[in-house]
């Protein structure tokens, strides 16, 4: 069946994005462009009550420009929606008028309980909710939408005034910004809040926000530590992170603030309103972790739209990390009966030093999808393939791993033939040394594993592994010669050995003996 192209347009108040996607019928897209055009659509806004003739004209300009991008993809369908800027504007409907004689694009101009419904649709489809009570929030340049939910039905929703762009034209002034205007601004965000949930607050287990604001602060945040991800998707930072991140913002001017790494210039004079806003909201709700999604409304429309179009439901219900591992992988055309194996190798010998290194779950699930990924370098080449490996995983996105941890599989998977980690490998001195020491233990791990099935037989059925005081016994499981499979661990066992401090010993190999034939 013929894949379609769609398209999502999201004209906000800040800034209009669009996406174009490839769409298979089972509801699955693959990102083909994602462009971004920031025209302030809002600028004067809550002064005027109109959209000024410059912002209209910026506007126009880049729905042009993205209707081109679009028609040169072959898109079928543009979905194309306008928030509060637009809502509000008394001359927001001859705008959406002008934009379709125009452009021939027809644009629906949303509530902001269907703003929020559609950044849960993306949430639900990048996030496991399951079993626990979370909040979104997309925080835009004109309002910020908040919803509750418990596992993945909607409990509460709300849209507020509480957008970038209008809370910094109405309370922020100042260069650097007063303390005065901010403490009024926070007040601000406090009351509004209360108002919107009146009562006892609901307790929830995280926050998972979207918008520019939020890419930003992660974009900040990981910048300040010297961390270089190839996607922000993911990213999670705790509320004392935003706490610190606030305090050095508003004590910046203007032209300080447009050249701190990790943050655009054109967010620059709005981005201290934005983080005031989604650090009032954690201390609000009581949350502590704050998760990025980087799709948010955009990914919405187009889940809604394949929906529309018949592309399956549009909604990868209950998808876990392995599903997604093991999509990956497949892929890139991955040999699943040499991986799987491997990785049950892998699974045993964690097991056999988890308890005494303290090595938990979340560690296994980083070897387990290393192990799974560790060959599919070989898409590209064979040449390299382990250096090929350790750049498709950096760059792919694979749910249920944060930007770290997808940093970390790829380095795991990278080790697992050729040369042990070096000081010239810059990736891996990027790491803190906590997370240098965790590749080394579970690079060792996957390449003791991958030595074991050398012939890609799956000969080694079973380990017998044994944790003495300085030493790992290994006896291996099999039937047939096992000499290869044995060769090969010994050879590479030397990264498992520096990582745990901890001498492998091979005894003599265990093998199933013939049945006696009776004469």
């Amino acid at each position: 069946m013929k894949k379609k192209r769609l398209a999502a347009i999201d004209i906000g108040t800040n800034s209009i994005r669009s996406i174009v996607v490839e769409a298979d019928h089972d509801g699955t897209f693959r990102v083909l462009d994602d462009e971004k055009a920031t025209v302030r659509l809002g600028d004067g806004l809550h002064r005027t009550g109109i959209i000024s003739p410059d912002s209209r004209r910026r506007a126009l300009e880049a729905l042009a420009r993205f209707c081109k991008i679009n028609s040169g993809y072959g898109v079928v369908r543009t979905e194309a929606i306008a928030t509060s800027a637009v809502r509000k504007a008394e001359n927001g409907a001859a705008f959406i008028r002008e934009v379709e004689e125009e452009l021939g694009l027809t644009v629906s101009v949303v509530t902001g309980e269907e703003e929020a419904e559609l950044a849960a649709q993306s949430a639900f489809n990048n996030f496991d909710l399951d079993g626990n009570r979370h909040l979104l929030a997309d925080l835009g340049g004109g309002s910020l939408e908040l919803v509750t939910t418990i596992g993945r039905h909607l409990e509460h929703v709300a849209s507020l005034e509480l957008g970038a762009v209008y809370l910094t034209e109405t309370f922020l002034s100042g260069d650097p910004i007063k303390e005065s205007s901010l403490k009024k601004l926070r007040r601000h965000i406090r009351g509004t809040l209360r108002l919107a949930f009146p009562g006892d607050r609901p307790v929830i287990h995280s926050v998972i926000g979207s918008g520019g604001t939020l890419t930003a602060m992660a974009a900040m945040i990981a910048a300040s530590r010297g961390e270089t991800y190839g996607s922000l998707h993911g990213s999670e930072l705790l509320h004392a992170d935003v706490v610190h991140l606030l305090a050095m913002l508003s004590r910046t001017t203007l032209a300080e603030r447009r050249n701190l790494p990790g943050l655009n210039p054109d967010r620059a004079d709005i981005i201290v309103a934005g983080v005031a806003v989604v650090e009032a909201m954690l201390d609000f709700f009581h949350g502590n972790l704050l998760k990025i999604n980087e799709r948010g409304i955009r990914e919405g429309i187009i889940l809604r739209a394949l929906q529309r179009n018949g592309c399956g439901d549009g909604d990868r219900k209950r998808r876990t990390w392995r599903d997604a591992v093991l999509d990956f992988a497949a892929s890139c055309h991955f040999d699943a009966e040499h991986s799987l194996h491997v990785a049950g190798l892998a699974h045993q010998i964690f097991l056999a030093v988890a308890e005494t290194y303290r090595l938990g779950e979340r560690e296994q699930q980083l070897l387990e999808a290393a192990t799974i990924l560790h060959d599919i370098g070989y898409f590209i080449n064979y040449t390299g393939h382990h250096k090929h490996s350790y750049h498709l995983i950096r760059h792919g996105e694979i749910f249920g791993f944060t930007p770290r941890e997808r940093e970390l599989i790829a380095q795991i998977a990278r080790y697992h033939r050729k040369s042990l980690p070096r000081v010239k490998h810059l990736e891996y001195q990027r790491l803190c040394k906590a997370d240098r020491l965790l590749v080394a233990r579970l690079g060792g791990i996957l390449r003791l594993a991958d030595g074991m099935d050398r012939r890609r037989t799956s000969q080694v059925t079973g380990l017998d592994l044994i944790m003495e005081k300085s030493r790992l016994t290994v006896r291996l499981q099999g039937e047939g010669d096992l000499s290869v499979e044995l060769f090969a661990a010994k050879a590479k066992g030397e990264l498992f050995e520096r990582a745990f401090r901890r001498r492998l010993v091979f005894e003599p190999l265990l093998q199933k003996s013939e049945p006696e034939q009776t004469p």
